[in-house]
């Protein structure tokens, strides 16, 4: 058509292009601005390059962006979207820096974009710096909520809550989006009190919160202790007739499954659409926190009787249900059927059949899975060495995580855990007492945490060194929890060690006074030693108080098969 034959008449074109454009059609695009000699226009180029920017087709980009004889501002920052959205964000830090020095005046989209970069990188470190760019151009002051929400939310993703309430008390103009980026940081950081108090002052300065502000609050609520707190929550969304909303009904059966509330579990999971498959996901991943596991095939194999799609998030949901069963033959039909429907090349639900082999003891199926993940992230490593270490393979342990170390694999305190446990249980000492310390010398981690601790009282005392485990109790530069004090304790009665023993069992005595665990274990480190008549008094003083030692217990599954 004729006003196509202009350059303004091609951007118009552009602009009302298929969204997102396929690969295919950009090219064609591309093909008719040089058949109609726009190759050298700045407003046909740049229109161009965000064509294929939108498509993800980010090596013609690029390409496109280096034949380009001129370059204005929307230029570059049409570059930057591309490559902050794509699978190298870096590539946008670079591009902007280039930007910088070619002279060219950074845009609020291009601050924007980059800053989006830096939250995808996790990198605060470069976020500070190009936040000091802003100031100094004048892109984030009240003319800019975009670059100030931008802003908030790249701190708060780079696990800095403190400066990401620093910038949205600094910023004039707020709207819902910037207080949501600062709510969805504060749940990131597991400070649901945080969260509470920014909604009510969200709510005081005017700005009503939206699905994505109490879905972010809601999701901050992940422990036994947050349920009272989760539950006023629940209230304000009723309140605000949002509780049949498909994220804010996810949110909720995740929130009331991490506290361990299977009664409002239920109630919620009433309201549930069975062709709702965000929620669907929701349930049968809750019920596998909840050790439902049954339950969750359940639900699964209803949710394929009425038509409702499943996804990668389905199928990592009903992997780690199974992984937390007793039977392996439902996992395996949940694995063909990965196979028949296409998606078994994706990472999470590689990981899900490699840590559900694993924890069935089918460690070489584990592996084999394992050898086929094209790009294994961390949470495939720990999957492996848990498997390793649930079933006692210490040694294979060890030389995973030198594979690790070899790879320049980051470990965190998960793999930490994980190593420790398994040289603790094959009697692997030397070993790990050097990973311990290689957590506090290398810089891997801050330093190790409680359950860190426990595993290497757990293997000092396992080999007979209680002095030193108990030694190191009283060093700990974090106050001892229970679980430490009960794994010296046990290796105290293994080992018939009666005078640390009392001393032990009287620190986890005062932390927890109606624990029956510590009773136990001191009345048979008195009967292992043979004093008879000191077991029995510690066997009365429990039934003076009241304490019973929870009876140990048993099941067997029975079999389902997948529909």
């Amino acid at each position: 058509m004729r006003h196509v034959r202009t350059p303004r008449g091609f951007v118009q074109l552009l602009a009302g292009a298929e969204v997102p454009p396929s690969r295919s059609a950009a090219g064609q695009f591309h093909a008719a601005s040089t058949k109609l000699g726009f190759a050298a226009n700045v407003f046909a180029g740049t229109a161009l390059l965000n064509l294929y920017c939108r498509s993800r087709c980010l090596r013609e980009a690029q390409q496109l962006f280096d034949e380009m004889p001129e370059k204005s501002s929307v230029t570059w920052s049409s570059l930057i979207y591309g490559h902050a959205r794509s699978r190298d964000p870096g590539l946008a830090v670079e591009a902007f820096g280039r930007m910088v020095r070619a002279g060219a005046s950074p845009t609020a989209s291009a601050m924007s974009s980059v800053l989006v970069a830096c939250a995808r990188m996790e990198d605060a470190g470069i976020g500070a710096m190009l936040h000091g760019v802003a100031l100094k151009c004048g892109v984030c002051g009240s003319s800019s909520v975009v670059v100030g929400t931008v802003l908030v939310d790249m701190y708060a993703k780079c696990h800095d809550v403190s400066a990401a309430r620093r910038v949205l008390e600094e910023t004039e103009e707020k709207n819902v989006a910037t207080f949501t980026a600062l709510v969805s940081g504060f749940a990131s950081a597991r400070k649901p009190l945080d969260a509470m108090v920014l909604v009510r002052e969200m709510q005081q300065s005017g700005v009503a919160p939206n699905v994505m502000t109490y879905s972010s609050l809601l999701s901050s609520f992940a422990s036994p202790e947050d349920l009272d707190h989760g539950r006023q929550a629940h209230c304000a969304v009723v309140k605000k007739g949002l509780e049949h909303n498909p994220y804010v009904l996810s949110t909720l059966l995740t929130m009331y499954s991490k506290c361990g509330s299977l009664e409002d579990f239920r109630k919620v999971q009433t309201a549930v659409s069975c062709q709702d498959q965000v929620s669907l996901n929701s349930v049968i991943s809750g019920l596998s926190s909840l050790g439902r596991g049954d339950e969750a095939f359940h639900q699964f194999m209803v949710m394929r009787r009425n038509g409702a799609d499943t996804d990668v998030f389905t199928f990592a949901s009903m992997l780690k249900a199974i992984g937390n069963s007793s039977s392996l033959l439902e996992g395996r039909q949940v694995h063909a059927l990965i196979l028949k429907t296409g998606h078994e090349s994706g990472v999470n639900v590689q990981n899900g059949l490699i840590s559900m082999y694993a924890r069935h003891g089918e460690i070489g199926e584990s592996t084999d899975v394992f050898a086929s993940v094209r790009a294994p992230d961390l949470v495939s490593w720990n999957s492996l060495l848990s498997g390793y270490a649930q079933h006692g393979y210490g040694q294979e342990v060890v030389q995973v995580f030198e594979q690790m170390r070899r790879l320049n694999v980051q470990p965190d305190h998960t793999t930490f855990l994980l190593v420790l446990t398994a040289c603790s249980r094959v009697g692997l000492v030397d070993k790990g007492l050097e990973y311990f310390n290689l957590m506090k010398t290398d810089g891997f981690l801050a330093g190790a945490r409680q359950e860190h601790y426990v595993c290497i009282v757990d293997l000092l005392g396992r080999a007979g060194h209680l002095r030193e485990a108990e030694s190191l109790v009283h060093d700990m530069p974090i106050e001892p929890g229970v679980s430490v004090y009960r794994a010296l304790l046990s290796a105290c009665q293994i080992h018939g060690n009666l005078e640390i023993a009392i001393r032990v069992s009287a620190h986890l005595i005062k932390l927890y006074p109606h624990d029956s665990s510590a009773h136990v274990q001191l009345s048979k480190a008195f009967a292992g030693d043979g004093h008879w008549g000191s077991a029995a008094e510690v066997r009365e003083a429990m039934a003076g108080k009241g304490i019973v030692k929870n009876p140990a217990w048993s099941c067997v599954e029975g079999q389902m098969q997948v529909a």
